[in-house]
């Protein structure tokens, strides 16, 4: 199975793109399929932000990864991340136009990974998955807007507030904190969306 965008929303007088990644696991080589409960919570973001945004003439485009895993080895780039630099090249060669990226917990980890494409304007992060060991280069000169709940316990809010206190030394990069909400952006669900189309537009401001 190869990436592919499986919604796509796009003004015909599109100014910008917005790529919406969706979440995964560590591990896993299982094929990423219309079952996959990450992908259908990306696609429920996707269709919300969509309906948020393509009045601002931001399209919205979905990336359907090859495998579930983030499958990071020592001598090739995790999985999610060739897929998504596919996705940026394949904008690139469709659209020619900027680009922010949202993506939420391995989607957002993906999302700085590939903030050093040239079409990339920044990242907007959910509940984001960002180990202490994660690059901030690839945001050098980009912006990251980086949302997490109290209640996460898949993915660490404390983690992703020291991310965003080092990418801030090279990137222009803000925390918020979303109060008493876990990882999966069940509740509260109007204001992840809000954020998320607030982070969006001022990315591409």
């Amino acid at each position: 199975m190869n990436p592919s965008f499986t919604d796509s929303w796009v003004p015909p007088q599109a100014r910008a793109i917005t790529l919406v990644l969706h979440g995964g696991a560590e591990h896993g080589t299982d094929p990423v399929d219309g079952r996959s409960l990450s992908w259908r919570r990306g696609r429920a973001l996707a269709r919300q932000i969509a309906a948020a945004v393509t009045g601002d003439d931001v399209g919205v485009l979905l990336l359907r990864y090859r495998v579930k895993g983030w499958n990071a080895g020592a001598e090739r780039d995790p999985a999610p991340v060739v897929d998504a630099r596919w996705a940026l090249d394949e904008i690139a060669r469709t659209h020619d136009l900027p680009v922010a990226v949202l993506g939420h917990s391995m989607g957002a980890r993906t999302g700085v990974a590939v903030a050093d494409h040239a079409s990339v304007r920044g990242v907007v992060a959910l509940a984001p998955w960002l180990p202490p060991d994660e690059p901030v280069a690839p945001l050098a000169g980009k912006m990251l807007r980086a949302a997490h709940g109290r209640l996460d316990r898949i993915t660490s809010p404390r983690a992703t507030r020291a991310y965003v206190a080092r990418a801030a030394d090279v990137a222009d990069a803000e925390f918020t904190d979303m109060g008493a909400v876990g990882h999966y952006l069940l509740r509260r669900v109007p204001l992840w969306n809000a954020y998320a189309a607030a982070g969006i537009r001022e990315v591409l401001a």
